[in-house]
């Protein structure tokens, strides 16, 4: 859907948290949730680094940039603000229905997507144009979820951080003794994405699980609540992620993607402590 007008739902950013309204996604008496937040620039400026001129919300320290455009129709250009290599972009078609959550990660190479609300496995696609991104921009095609005419987009973009976060990929192994994804920190959110075959975003974090095993991940494609996962399972390390489970959704004979975040920026240079 396009974006729209929830006077119930967030109602206000804060400097120590953010503010919610009535309304059943966000403040039921009887719900509990979860909240995930980046801080980007706290103030927007203009990029002229691309073809199309765009606005940006950026922390280059956290590695983070937050980017508005509004598509021309044909290849382009877009500055994304990060003075880094992002690793992982996302962009949504906010002035007009019918836009997919488009995904770049690095893994997947240029000419490959794979999208956030669907389980599909990757796909090829000019949306990027088959371009890397650079320090600077990133490139769109003339696919209707990146770069139709008129319509304005949000672009989510990430450059990986030592000791913060991390964008790469991993092999299953299809065993109860899954592998070992050394991170390099303690990580306070993962998710992961089956990029051979149809798989779920599974996404797991220390707020909900404070405790190993993690067994209750949610899913960024669907609606549902968490639930005992059935083979989805894994443990927060010291220095990284060890998957417990063989479900296909995160540790069949497939490729993985996943992104991690840190509890705590050691920035690569003080322990981490065990969980």
């Amino acid at each position: 859907a396009a974006e729209s007008t929830e006077a119930t739902g967030v109602t206000g950013f804060d400097s120590d948290g953010f503010s919610v309204g009535t309304g059943g996604g966000y403040n039921n008496s009887s719900g509990t949730y979860v909240g995930w937040q980046w801080l980007a620039g706290n103030s927007t400026a203009s990029n002229s680094n691309g073809s199309i001129t765009s606005t940006v919300s950026v922390n280059q320290t956290a590695g983070f940039s937050i980017v508005s455009y509004t598509g021309t129709g044909s290849n382009a250009t877009v500055g994304h603000g990060l003075g880094a290599v992002p690793k992982w972009i996302v962009v949504k078609g906010r002035s007009t229905s019918g836009k997919e959550w488009v995904n770049y990660h690095y893994s997947l190479g240029n000419s490959n997507v794979v999208w956030w609300n669907q389980t599909l496995a990757k796909d090829s696609s000019s949306n990027f144009q088959s371009t890397d991104p650079t320090s600077t921009v990133f490139s769109i095609g003339t696919g209707g979820d990146v770069n139709t005419s008129g319509v304005t987009y949000i672009a989510y973009a990430w450059c990986e951080k030592p000791g913060f976060s991390k964008f790469d990929s991993y092999e299953g192994n299809v065993s109860n003794d899954g592998i070992f994804i050394e991170l390099g920190f303690k990580p306070s959110f993962f998710m992961a994405k089956n990029i051979d075959a149809t798989g779920a975003w599974l996404m797991f974090d220390s707020a909900r699980e404070p405790f190993n095993l993690m067994d209750l991940p949610l899913e960024a494609d669907d609606t549902k609540a968490e639930a005992a996962s059935g083979g989805r399972e894994l443990d927060f390390l010291s220095n990284g992620v060890k998957l417990r489970g063989n479900s296909s959704y995160l540790n069949s004979a497939h490729t993985f993607i996943y992104m991690a975040f840190a509890e705590n920026p050691f920035a690569g240079t003080t322990p981490a402590t065990a969980r």
